[in-house]
């Protein structure tokens, strides 16, 4: 494995992260809103990368980390869309494996095809509660973009296709090259884990509540601009 495996060509910035992670849903909303208010969509696209945190840490992702995260998270990015899960209790999601492998099989139909896909799953869980290992959860995210072709995805899913890039985009993600979710890597070389903001934890995770110590979203600006050239 090398570096140069991590670094994109001009125009693309590479995005390793899972789906249910909020840190996550926050850095892809604002690259999302950044690349519109910059009239970047046409010059900088991300190739959306699994970093599958159940594989990572042999468990599924615990409903009370994700429910301390979501107050504090949604005071930085309102707009992405946030929510106490909402749906009964035995609908959470148990995994995030089958909606990373659809978002990868995606790529097949259009770059474009998998980021709204992306961004419509991270919604479907964060913002309306919905169980993203489900199936038709994740054919309905799909025919909702208006863009993704369900029939083809359908087929991808059937055959898992995509299955091979979800299991090697794991295994970079094991490596020391990958630090966390969201993980950005940029056309110059340069990486950037969680762009913008630090964060500790007060408490044990599940337990405690995180504490963002600094927020800087002008830096998906600096991120997007550098990709773009």
């Amino acid at each position: 494995m090398t570096d140069t495996v991590l670094t994109p060509p001009p125009g693309v910035i590479i995005v390793f992260s899972d789906i249910w992670c909020s840190f996550a849903h926050l850095a892809v909303h604002r690259l999302h809103a950044t690349r519109a208010r910059l009239g970047l969509e046409h010059r900088v696209s991300f190739d959306l990368r699994a970093f599958p945190l159940e594989l990572l840490n042999d468990a599924p992702s615990p409903r009370p980390g994700t429910d301390s995260e979501v107050a504090r998270m949604a005071s930085l990015e309102p707009a992405a869309g946030w929510q106490l899960w909402q749906a009964k209790d035995w609908l959470y999601p148990s995994s995030t494996l089958p909606a990373l492998e659809a978002v990868q099989a995606a790529k097949e139909q259009s770059v474009a095809a998998s980021e709204r896909l992306d961004l419509a799953l991270r919604k479907a869980f964060w913002a309306e509660s919905k169980c993203v290992t489900d199936r038709k959860v994740i054919l309905d995210a799909a025919a909702a973009t208006g863009v993704v072709d369900v029939a083809a995805l359908t087929r991808a899913l059937d055959d898992g296709r995509a299955r091979r890039a979800l299991s090697d985009q794991a295994a970079v993600s094991r490596t020391d090259l990958v630090r966390c979710s969201p993980h950005l890597f940029l056309p110059d070389g340069s990486d950037v884990p969680n762009p913008g903001i630090e964060v500790r934890w007060e408490g044990a995770y599940g337990v405690g509540f995180p504490v963002v110590e600094k927020d800087e979203p002008m830096i998906y600006e600096d991120l997007l601009l550098k990709a773009a050239v």
